[in-house]
């Protein structure tokens, strides 16, 4: 029997009633509807409603529905089923009878829906936590080992500066983190109940609808019943998370992907995250990166989808926003099932410290550190500047470093230089100038190091608090 059947006259198409069903899809939110169904009950034995027998039965039947579905993966093939609601009423009313029917008193497949969603994404915001922290940690981690190694940076694609291995990973440190801000953020936002707001107006019996959210973890009930069944700002607002998360991860693996090869040198794959070829026996490819930078498309795209679904829709509740259950779903396991390969990743890499180490001191990358003598010494910044490239030019036309340079050579470009100059373009001096707050100098790094822990240590307590 259909929710909604009894003003029809004739049933519905065979092939748009296929075709317009959800379940095949939102069957993954039958724990959220179980759990939210359940404080529904309650809130209606409160309300007079049910009696406290009548409540008893209802719980028992819904958390047996949960058990079958749990215990025979077959038990959700179910082909007449519209949504999960639809199914769960069935499910409900033939385990206990026309009892079961009671359940949808006073509320709305609207608001159900909605308040499912929150739930759904609410965990599936808890799980990533999770996940990113245990990935934060690796990265961290690597960072603490990596020591006093230096590599190059690079702007343009150049090579521009020398740092520390360990300031280079903290950089993804840093982008992940703001990952998991934007996760907890978003969570603040996700936890409002909507339950109690009915159809669009409201719901038609007294309910308790503080006690409806109390019950189910969310900090307050939403505040507009028009809003509440139409809005989709946070699963927008979630998937548009995790489309920073999708990026930040293709960036780094394009990075990992550039510096694994001959060109670069710098990081040796781990064959349990690497394949072969079927042409060419020598190659070890780095399918793992490659697949993590495909899948920022996928979730992006889910993105793109939500937006052009939602953003012509009138209030309140539109069949459109059907829509958005797919999108979200794929984005969230795809993030979900990313994180922990690309944890396992950054465990088993090998990083080739010494070729990283030798880069590092080629490619006139003390240039800045041979400029920032002249103006301790007092020179303008922009003649130091000048000079040092004059430096440079001299030589690229003999095929050497600076340091290579004689002092009577230097002091032909500036009579500034000294015997000094030398002992700063060594790699540990270049490193010690920037000795500033979020710079490569090693205490510096240290100190980063620490704070990243710290912020880490509280993401973890956060994921446990909600937990």
């Amino acid at each position: 029997m259909k929710m909604w059947s009894g003003r029809f006259r004739q049933p519905l198409d065979a092939a748009f009633e296929r075709w317009q069903r959800s379940f095949p899809f939102d069957q993954v939110l039958l724990p959220f509807e179980l759990e939210a169904s359940r404080a529904h009950a309650r809130a209606l034995e409160h309300a007079g409603v049910l009696s406290s027998e009548e409540l008893a039965e209802i719980v028992r039947g819904l958390e047996r529905i949960g058990e079958k579905a749990q215990a025979d993966a077959t038990f959700l093939n179910d082909d007449e089923a519209e949504d999960v609601h639809h199914f769960v009423e069935q499910q409900l009313a033939a385990l206990i009878g026309d009892t079961g029917y009671k359940l949808h008193s006073g509320r709305s497949r609207n608001e159900q829906i909605a308040t499912d969603l929150r739930l759904y994404v609410r965990g599936a915001i808890d799980q990533l936590q999770t996940r990113m922290a245990d990935w934060l940690s690796v990265l961290l981690a690597r960072a603490e080992k990596a020591g006093d190694a230096a590599m190059p940076a690079y702007t343009h694609l150049q090579r521009a500066e020398p740092v520390l291995v360990a300031h280079w990973l903290l950089a993804y440190v840093e982008m992940f983190l703001r990952d998991s801000e934007r996760l907890a953020d978003c969570r603040a936002r996700v936890n409002r109940c909507p339950l109690g707001s009915g159809a669009v107006a409201g719901a038609t019996l007294p309910l308790d609808r503080g006690a409806m959210a109390a019950d189910l973890g969310f900090d307050a009930p939403t505040a507009n019943s028009l809003d509440a069944t139409s809005d989709r700002d946070f699963v927008l607002e979630f998937v548009l998370a995790l489309s920073l998360l999708a990026l930040h991860l293709s960036r780094w693996a394009e990075e990992m992907i550039l510096f694994s090869t001959q060109e670069y040198g710098f990081i040796s794959l781990p064959e349990a995250y690497s394949t072969g070829s079927s042409a060419m026996p020598q190659k070890k490819n780095p399918d793992l990166l490659e697949l993590v930078r495909g899948k920022a498309g996928r979730v992006v795209g889910a993105a793109t989808t939500l937006l052009i679904t939602v953003k012509g829709l009138p209030l309140a509740y539109n069949k459109d926003m059907q829509e958005t259950q797919p999108p979200l779903f794929d984005a969230t396991q795809t993030a979900l099932s990313v994180l922990p390969l690309v944890t396992g990743w950054m465990k088993d890499v090998e990083f080739e410290y010494a070729e990283m180490q030798q880069a590092a001191q080629s490619g006139f990358m003390n240039a800045w550190a041979a400029a920032t003598y002249l103006v301790e010494r007092g020179v303008p910044s922009r003649l130091a500047h000048e000079a040092v490239g004059k430096a440079v030019k001299l030589c690229l036309e003999r095929g050497c470093e600076l340091q290579d340079l004689g002092l009577a050579d230097l002091q032909q470009i500036s009579p500034d230089f000294e015997q000094g100059v030398y002992p700063s373009l060594k790699l540990e001096a270049v490193l010690s100038i920037h000795e500033v707050e979020g710079g490569t100098a090693r205490k510096a790094v240290e100190q980063a190091i620490q704070r990243a822990e710290q912020r880490i240590a509280h993401l973890r307590g956060e994921v446990h608090a909600h937990a």
